[in-house]
């Protein structure tokens, strides 16, 4: 198991937190979830009817909510309708929740569960779609991410946005940077924040480059406290006698720890340059800047993964 999930099960163990389930009847999330219910770390709710479920797995510690025989669904069909603002009537509502995850999406909302945990059968617009629309983005973000823990041995760095945004424009980037600062914190890096290029510190000057130019900026002028840089080429970010050669003074060129790439392009690949030559494990990829964490599952995923990725979520949870 990696230090860092040890890490993460120290700080959720105890705090009683609530994770969605919409795939129970998935066995990878169901033996997942049973594990995590029986150690203790998190209380799972698992949706849909237990008599769906692989009855070989023991969910006697989970809470089991079938959307048809929910008590409470007259009041989460006003709360949705209330949330979209017009953009679904009540009899679609009532339709749209019986949908998991939807329906457990609604939970997190309501503040019954802290979190939710999706994708193993579902695709990522499934997962993602109704947590756009529900929870929503946290104040002063304007988008969620996908940033992806990198983790080799005693090495551990962050590179977002690898999953969602295909071409971000300066203001989210700079967003990007902070919540990304937040989440190295929370696996214990303190974070030194490069803004990516091919061009460091004005040596290309095209569209492109004046992007991360300006992203930089703004995302200094957000006053977050973290050391944020940029532009540079990931050489500078990262090692030292190159980082003091391409971008004098700065105090984050050649100490990069935290990495925030132009585009979806460049963010996806690099990640796994990093994975498949590199060594290096990736783990995510793991939803940033929502009100309440929701984090999507890859269909090749297995039972570690999803247990992997419930701990995380909870511990996002302890963020703000």
């Amino acid at each position: 198991m990696s230090s860092i999930i040890k890490e993460l099960k120290d700080k959720i163990t105890g705090k009683g937190l609530k994770i969605v389930f919409p795939e129970p009847t998935d066995l990878r999330v169901l033996e997942a979830a049973s594990k995590l219910s029986k150690e203790g770390l998190i209380q799972p709710i698992l949706i849909g009817k237990k008599k769906d479920f692989d009855q070989s797995v023991d969910v006697s510690s989970c809470i089991i909510i079938d959307p048809c025989d929910y008590s409470k669904f007259d009041e989460m069909v006003a709360s949705f309708v209330d949330r979209r603002k017009g953009k679904a009537t009540e009899e679609q509502a009532r339709t749209m929740l019986l949908n998991e995850n939807y329906f457990g999406t609604m939970l997190v909302y309501m503040k019954k569960a802290d979190g939710l945990v999706s994708g193993a059968i579902h695709s990522t617009g499934d997962t993602v779609r109704p947590a756009l629309q529900i929870i929503k983005t946290k104040p002063g973000v304007s988008k969620t991410f996908g940033y992806f823990l990198m983790v080799k041995e005693n090495e551990k760095y962050i590179f977002g946005d690898c999953a969602i945004n295909p071409n971000p424009d300066a203001p989210s980037l700079a967003e990007f940077a902070v919540e990304s600062a937040k989440a190295a914190e929370m696996f214990g890096i303190e974070p030194k924040v490069a803004m990516l290029s091919f061009s460091s510190n004005g040596s290309a000057d095209t569209d492109e480059t004046k992007k991360v130019v300006l992203a930089t900026k703004l995302a200094k002028e957000l006053n977050s406290g973290y050391e944020i840089d940029g532009e540079m080429q990931f050489d500078a970010a990262f090692v030292p006698a190159v980082g003091s050669k391409k971008f004098p003074g700065s105090k984050v060129a050649g100490h990069a720890n935290t990495f925030i790439f132009p585009d979806l392009n460049s963010g996806n690949i690099g990640y796994k340059i990093a994975q498949r030559l590199g060594g290096f494990e990736a783990m995510g990829p793991i939803l940033a800047g929502l009100n309440s964490p929701v984090n999507d599952l890859s269909r090749g995923c297995n039972a570690t993964d999803v247990y992997n990725t419930a701990i995380i979520t909870a511990a996002q949870t302890l963020l703000d």
